[in-house]
């Protein structure tokens, strides 16, 4: 099992990677959220893997984490009628924290708006994987709870809550605070991610 790949970064685009190791270059199928942190092409770059081996084919899908990895194998090994292509459509459009919020709090609304998936695979996703991704000690992305009583969660998480609150839909607020950390790098505080996701 290759679990990792690290190389130079030879081609990009928001849905695959080519990594040069020792002579090979290798085709790592990677979500949009991957991609927006890759480094510029020619870099050293690290992907966490998963190698799907299918009768005709052996594909090779890469995430930043190994989080991002393991949610996407726990996806395709446990929700029916959802297989790789449909784990990564999911994975480009949520980041991981939002996606694992809206299945705990059974979002199916903001699950259904993933392409390739509808309002039933979106249930799917919430009955199979619920008691999976268990509970968090922060507070969900998207609810209707007050906001006041529920415990911080870090600067990601805090920043898309905050745009939430200010009418955003969860997954364009989940993008511009994303954007906002690429653009701000490093560690980064929730006002200024809300800010920069703002401008």
């Amino acid at each position: 099992m290759i679990t990792s790949i690290q190389g130079t970064l030879t081609s990009a685009t928001p849905l695959h990677a080519i990594v040069e190791l020792n002579g090979f270059g290798y085709e790592v199928n990677i979500p949009v959220t991957t991609a927006e942190k890759l480094p510029v092409t020619g870099a050293t770059v690290k992907l966490h893997t998963l190698v799907i081996y299918r009768e005709d084919s052996q594909t090779l899908y890469g995430f930043a984490t190994p989080s991002e990895r393991d949610f996407f194998r726990l996806m395709i090994e446990n929700v029916t009628g959802v297989g790789p292509k449909v784990a990564l459509s999911i994975m480009s459009r949520l980041s991981l924290p939002l996606l694992e919020d809206a299945i705990r709090i059974g979002d199916i609304a903001t699950l259904a708006k993933c392409p390739g998936i509808g309002k039933k695979t979106a249930e799917r996703l919430v009955v199979e994987l619920k008691s999976k991704v268990g509970a968090s000690s922060s507070a969900p992305l998207i609810s209707g709870s007050d906001s006041a009583e529920a415990p911080a969660g870090g600067p990601h998480r805090d920043a898309v809550a905050a745009l939430v609150a200010l009418g955003y839909k969860p997954a364009d607020a989940d993008q511009a605070v994303r954007r906002a950390v690429l653009a701000l790098g490093g560690k980064v505080t929730t006002e200024a991610l809300v800010k920069k996701a703002l401008s």
